[in-house]
């Protein structure tokens, strides 16, 4: 943030483009190899391996003649994704499939105006497009089940499944196993920022983030409540043959059952659904400070606070459009409904530091090191939304080719 250096400035901190002192072109691929682990009481898991492409390219104009100076770019913003196959308790010794892929990448224009030598102040303005898909066993409170599933009492169908028996199942939760594709999403996101230079050695830098709010269209969802409902007819046929009665009768009383309930068994529960979700990310505040120790050497430091608290909140999932009328009796709609996944993560504060020691006039090395705190809750932690790295180690360096052209590892 008080580095000011490189059309990255657009990600960054947008006013430390004034004092970039030429105009240039950036091109970079990074590929990230994430190495994913998950531990509960039923698994401790390694995720699988997967690698995901991150590009950026950016333009800065730049010209003496000029107090103002401008850039166009695109950026990977960030994203996660993860796949691992896990126990639940629910479905026994069969591994229930766990995938998330999260992708955002943003564009546009970036601008800076220097009011003298020593202060600048600049915008950046990026159209962002994401990517959203994940599939996991999806898990509710039965409350959420507001069907009817006795006139006479007006008991409803989570009353019964969160019920103690006889009466009821006794769950605490109804799980299905849930597939959501397709969902895409156009935002806006903002940067404003100031940078002021000292003199040549010494730089600081102040960034605001706008947040981002994002409503992913056009997805498919499927519910699949089968092994939920096989669950519960079990349990109903063991009250039943408790009772005195042979198995083949207790199933057939449990069927005659679920039919005066309404539900038709040879329909299943597997329902299709249209699907919207919408998802914030977060506004950021971050000061940076430069300063160039000796001709070789110079070291920065950052400081970051993400307000996660006001953005993941909450996932709100809007399914539309659901063809299994035996899901839409128990949920008490004609198959649209609005889901709140909870998150309720903690706003985290980012602490970075690094150096640049050039080498020779071609070999520059830099060394960093960022902390994160954790935002995640243990109470909402979900498997596939590892997004939060808390230690993280950096290493690179750039060799000058000629004098327009520079390599960067």
């Amino acid at each position: 943030i008080g580095v000011f250096d490189t059309p990255e400035l657009m990600m960054s901190n947008p006013a430390g483009l004034s004092f970039v002192n030429q105009s240039m072109v950036n091109v970079d691929i990074s590929m990230m190899y994430p190495s994913l682990h998950f531990q509960n009481k039923l698994n401790n898991v390694d995720g699988d391996d997967n690698i995901f492409p991150l590009p950026s390219a950016s333009y800065l104009r730049s010209c003496d003649c000029s107090d103002f100076t401008w850039g166009v770019g695109f950026f990977t913003a960030g994203g996660m994704g993860a796949d691992y196959m896990l126990n639940h308790a629910l479905y026994g010794t069969t591994k229930q499939e766990y995938h998330s892929k999260l992708a955002s990448m943003q564009g546009g224009l970036s601008a800076a105006y220097k009011f003298n030598e020593h202060f600048s102040v600049g915008a950046s303005l990026h159209l962002v497009y994401s990517m959203l898909e994940f599939s996991m066993p999806f898990s509710l409170n039965p409350m959420a089940m507001q069907g009817v599933a006795n006139p006479m009492t007006g008991m409803t169908f989570g009353q019964m499944f969160a019920g103690t028996p006889p009466n009821g199942f006794g769950y605490d939760e109804v799980t299905a196993s849930a597939k959501m594709t397709d969902l895409t999403a156009i935002g806006f996101n903002g940067k404003i920022g100031v940078a002021y230079k000292v003199d040549n050695k010494l730089s600081f830098g102040l960034r605001y983030t706008l947040p981002t709010s994002l409503t992913y269209t056009g997805g498919k969802a499927t519910m699949d409540m089968t092994a939920q409902l096989n669950d519960a007819f079990g349990k109903a046929v063991m009250g039943a043959m408790m009772q005195g009665m042979t198995q083949a009768q207790a199933q057939a009383y449990v069927a005659g059952m679920f039919t005066q309930l309404g539900i038709d068994m040879s329909k299943g529960v597997v329902a299709n659904y249209d699907l919207d979700v919408d998802l914030t990310f977060p506004s950021s505040i971050g000061f940076g400070v430069s300063y160039k120790a000796t001709d070789c050497l110079m070291l920065a430091a950052d400081v970051e606070y993400l307000m996660w608290e006001n953005a993941f909140d909450k996932m709100t999932l809007k399914l539309k459009n659901g063809n299994n009328s035996n899901i839409n009796k128990m949920m008490g709609n004609s198959g649209a409904f609005d889901i709140e996944f909870p998150m309720n993560w903690e706003n985290s504060l980012m602490i970075k530091i690094g150096g640049e020691y050039l080498a020779t006039k071609e070999l520059t090395l830099r060394l960093g090191y960022a902390y994160n705190s954790n935002p995640v809750p243990q109470s909402t932690i979900i498997p596939i939304f590892p997004a939060v790295v808390e230690n993280h180690v950096m290493a690179g360096a750039s060799y000058k080719v000629s004098n327009p052209i520079t390599i960067n590892a």
